[in-house]
């Protein structure tokens, strides 16, 4: 079974950017020398920085959600790849154990910026989780609960994250 789970722009999401936003002013470092082995392109450049992060995000995330076992490939995609309003989506085929997650990649030409590495290393965290709940059954009455479950696991999750980083680096 095929089944696709988008992620919806919504309060808590916004929120859940801006805590993360805040953590970043406080001086949490997430992607400190990345951007020193970048290609001449632009376009390239953005590209390079934010699948080299994120694919050792999804690794990380994979391991620490237990879904070792599932084969996962990232796409940093374009607004016009994924459906309005959205920053990411995941496709799965539980049969196969294979997941294709789309995260919305910064525009053409622009270097991503630590908050916005943030913000997509939030889209892999929240799409991994629905990734976890695949097996549960699914209704249209219980889809928007599920959002809301997952992106408060994926709030909580990178907070502990974020403050284990903070704390690693303060000693």
């Amino acid at each position: 079974m095929i089944y696709c789970a988008s992620v919806r722009l919504s309060v808590a999401s916004r929120l859940l950017n801006s805590l993360l936003t805040i953590l970043l002013v406080a001086g949490i470092s997430i992607a400190s020398g990345v951007a020193a082995e970048l290609p001449h392109d632009e376009g390239a450049r953005a590209r390079t920085v934010a699948e080299a992060y994120l694919r050792d995000k999804v690794a990380l995330w994979q391991e620490r959600l237990n879904l070792e076992d599932w084969s996962v490939s990232l796409v940093v995609s374009q607004q016009s790849d994924l459906r309005p309003g959205t920053l990411g989506n995941i496709h799965w085929d539980a049969d196969k154990k294979t997941a294709v997650i789309r995260v919305l990649g910064t525009s053409d030409g622009q270097k991503p910026s630590q908050a916005a590495l943030l913000d997509m290393e939030c889209t892999v965290v929240h799409e991994l989780i629905h990734l976890e709940l695949a097996s549960l059954p699914k209704t249209d009455a219980s889809r928007s609960d599920e959002e809301l479950a997952v992106v408060h696991l994926a709030a909580a999750l990178l907070a502990l994250d974020r403050n284990d980083a903070a704390a690693s680096a303060t000693h």
